[in-house]
């Protein structure tokens, strides 16, 4: 990879870091390609992203940056995990890392936050922004729903009167 190839990756790297909700840096040593093809594949299943990517580069990458609070957790085999969801990086990584022993999370940062990696695993135990809105429309729409029952009870128990005295 020549010096213009490299800054055009670091001007993308910057970009899409910078964009992201969440960045975990995880350490993998050992993975085999199919294994890292797995791992990128339930990633992109999750709407999260899997890159290798030298650490000198990814230092100049977040250099300047909020960011620039993950530099000490970029050292030996690193891997950067990114998503627009806060939790989808988070949460494959980990369960990624809970089957393999060639993966482990390191740190990450969340909403101008450095994270440790028990606060990366914590993060990953979270529900997710879809679980999380099924959630509050669960609470919103129960009280209707039981309005909505009570509102027809008295018609129905006329209703199962008249049909047993006829």
């Amino acid at each position: 990879m020549d010096r213009s190839q490299k800054e055009e990756l670091v001007s993308q790297m910057r970009d899409t870091l910078q964009q992201a909700a969440s960045v975990i840096v995880a350490r993998q040593v050992g993975l085999t390609v199919a294994e890292a093809t797995q791992l990128r594949r339930d990633m992109r299943g999750a709407g999260a992203e899997f890159k290798v990517l030298k650490n000198t580069l990814a230092q100049i990458a977040v250099k300047g940056t909020a960011l620039e609070g993950i530099n000490p957790y970029l050292e030996g085999p690193t891997a950067l995990g990114y998503s627009q969801d806060p939790v989808a990086a988070a949460r494959v990584l980990s369960k990624f890392a809970e089957k393999s022993d060639k993966l482990s999370i390191v740190g990450g940062f969340l909403d101008g936050q450095v994270l440790d990696a028990k606060a990366v695993k914590a993060l990953a135990n979270l529900p997710s922004l879809n679980e999380l809105r099924a959630k509050i429309i669960g609470v919103i729409s129960a009280p209707a729903t039981k309005l909505a029952i009570l509102s027809k009870e008295p018609a129905r128990r006329v209703a199962y009167l008249l049909a047993t005295r006829s």
